[in-house]
């Protein structure tokens, strides 16, 4: 397959050290977008490269790192203004060189969006919702996924307060249809069995503690039932996670941003993966932030990086396998 394209995120931050450290010479084919100063001093070999098609014999010698625009050092936990432009142009260029086959995946490092607000006017809530422009302004859903538990926020960088407002019967409708889509073609789940939680708590206990459940929420699975999804719900979110549970369906389908995060950040923090469906591209990244207070210290853990680059790895060969078939 084509290598993986690998954005370097904030260099301020821990993405350089854990793309750097998560490398292997006989690990999946990759090459870093960034300066290639940047991945440097953390006792991997850096070998820059001009193209991607260099980076399958780089990577027996090193990280390759294909040369991208990014002036200056990297200054650990304090980010440059001056090299924002180059962080957000690093994420588009991974998503370019996806799109035309030089590269058969994005997989995106930890950015700081105030950093990028700051330096480079970013306008994005977050890595997800730029990437979806990129895609062609497509519908994504944001999917954390380890083998304990994969989780899908309907809502996701909005505050608590807007999210009754935000989260509406085709909101919800779209991102169970693309959680099943993406279950199967990214995850080889022939008929996915997806758990829908409940928006308050105990699932409103038949209207007690709201009625979203009984109004919209409720007849929405059922009519998505009839159209031949296996799904169960609404459920009660804090009855859905523990391990009995958990092996009655493929993913969770949560209302808001912390319902979701929270369980899978608890079960498995270092081993979670960020993948976003609906793309037409895959995507994975690390399921953690730029980690300011340790950049730089060479103690940040590659864990999540290594899951990110192997899962994505996976992704590609499951879409070749089915085009074969």
């Amino acid at each position: 397959m084509p290598p993986l394209a690998v954005s370097c995120g904030e260099p301020a931050g821990i993405g350089p050290e854990i793309i750097a450290r998560s490398y292997t010479a006989d690990g999946a084919p990759r090459f870093a977008i960034g300066n290639p100063t940047h991945f440097e001093g953390f006792g991997v070999p850096v070998v820059p490269i001009d193209t991607p098609a260099e980076a399958r014999a780089a990577m027996t010698k090193g990280l390759p790192v294909l040369v991208h625009d990014i002036p200056g050092p990297a200054t650990p936990g304090t980010p440059q203004a001056a090299q924002a432009p180059g962080v957000v142009s690093a994420i588009a260029r991974a998503v370019e060189l996806t799109q035309s086959g030089a590269a058969s995946a994005v997989v995106t490092a930890p950015i700081h969006k105030k950093a990028l607000q700051d330096g480079a006017g970013f306008a994005y809530p977050g890595h997800t919702e730029y990437l979806a422009a990129l895609g062609g302004n497509v519908a994504v859903v944001m999917m954390l996924a380890s083998d304990a538990l994969r989780v899908v926020p309907a809502t996701i960088h909005i505050a608590l307060s807007e999210v009754p407002t935000a989260l509406t019967p085709d909101l919800l409708e779209q991102v169970i249809r693309t959680t099943a889509k993406g279950l199967n073609a990214d995850f080889g789940i022939a008929a996915p069995r997806i758990a829908i939680a409940g928006l308050n708590p105990h699932a409103g206990e038949g209207g007690a503690m709201g009625h979203e459940e009984l109004d919209w929420i409720a007849p929405l699975i059922e009519r998505l039932r009839a159209d031949g999804l296996d799904l169960t719900g609404p459920s009660s979110a804090d009855t859905m996670f523990h391990a009995r549970a958990r092996q009655g369906y493929d993913a969770a389908v949560c209302m808001y941003h912390d319902q979701a995060l929270i369980p899978i950040k608890t079960l498995d923090f270092d081993r979670g993966v960020n993948v976003t469906l609906g793309l037409p591209f895959i995507r994975t990244s690390p399921d953690h932030g730029t980690a300011f207070d340790i950049a730089g210290k060479g103690i940040a853990n590659p864990t999540s990086m290594a899951a990110a680059i192997d899962m994505a790895a996976q992704m590609v060969a499951r879409r070749a396998a089915a085009k074969v078939a």
